[in-house]
């Protein structure tokens, strides 16, 4: 009996689950998918429309196929398929909001994919969730004040997890242990950083006296996210770290705004070290001597 392949639409949407996380590996997107299956069933429903919608739009409408494989014009229509069936009651209208959603994010993601071959664009990441986001949170009830949990080290171990599962607004420790391990699986070395940046939300979180922040895993999506971004291409230590830090930093900033951080954090942080690092690369560069083939320059 031959093994049959996986169909196309079927590894592109599993692509688009581990893209929330900045990977490429259907194995790690189907841990993500049951990660949201086995811990909040009732959000499946929304991230599995919306990664959809995001897909059939990018059929639809002609994009490269190279893309749509690669996950990238689903995973922010399953991030706002999470969000929606999680802020807003269920209603004949919320479908047609979340497909509208997935589909606006793709067509947002091509836009913006289109202006990226110039070499100085920053990356998308999830700039459009987050922009469509924060415009459907206009008519969602305020989220519940936080639980108090008891502080030892088993919950401290659990508020890394869900570091991880938070991304996905999932405050299970389940959650952030599947996605853990898909992230093992796709890239041993994003693994390690993404569980560091979650641990180091989470101590900067306790050091301010917010251990329901902290335990939570509030505090740490962001941090762990970042440092999955900056630590893909083998950069100096130091990139994630300031990202990390970054990350940090800027997330009370936003709910001083009157705004749910969402991943703003995690993408204004890898911009402002990103920019950082080019402009740093070019006065580098322009600075260096020039020299002729031939020609030493002079040591004094």
């Amino acid at each position: 009996m031959q093994n049959t392949p996986c169909p196309d639409w079927a590894t592109a949407l599993l692509n688009g689950f581990s893209q929330i996380f900045l990977q490429r590996h259907p194995l790690c997107g189907l841990l993500c998918l049951l990660a949201i299956l086995l811990t909040a069933p009732g959000l499946f429903g929304g991230a599995l429309l919306g990664g959809v919608a995001g897909l059939l739009t990018a059929q639809r409408r002609g994009y490269a196929k190279a893309d749509r494989q690669a996950g990238l014009f689903s995973y922010n229509g399953i991030l706002l398929g999470l969000l929606v069936s999680l802020t807003l009651p269920w209603s004949a209208l919320l479908p047609p909001l979340v497909i509208a959603g997935g589909g606006l994010s793709a067509m947002l993601t091509e836009q913006w994919l289109k202006r990226s071959q110039v070499p100085r664009c920053l990356p998308a990441y999830t700039t459009p969730f987050v922009g469509l986001g924060w415009l459907l949170l206009g008519f969602a009830a305020p989220p519940p004040e936080l639980m108090s949990v008891e502080l030892t080290p088993a919950n401290l171990l659990a508020g890394c997890l869900k570091g991880l599962g938070q991304v996905m607004f999932l405050g299970h420790p389940l959650a952030g242990t599947l996605i853990a391990g898909g992230l093992l699986v796709a890239n041993r070395r994003a693994a390690g950083w993404a569980l560091f940046g979650s641990a180091i939300g989470v101590a900067f979180a306790m050091l301010h006296q917010e251990p329901a922040t902290a335990l939570s895993g509030l505090g740490s999506y962001n941090p762990a996210l970042v440092a999955l971004a900056l630590s893909q291409q083998r950069h100096p230590p130091w990139l994630p770290l300031a990202g990390i830090l970054l990350a940090v930093l800027l997330t009370p900033g936003f709910v001083a705004l009157g705004l749910a951080p969402l991943t703003a954090p995690f993408i204004l942080a890898c911009w402002l070290v990103q920019a950082t690092a080019r402009t740093w690369q070019q006065i580098v560069s322009e600075s260096a001597p020039c020299t002729l083939p031939g020609n030493r320059p002079r040591l004094r």
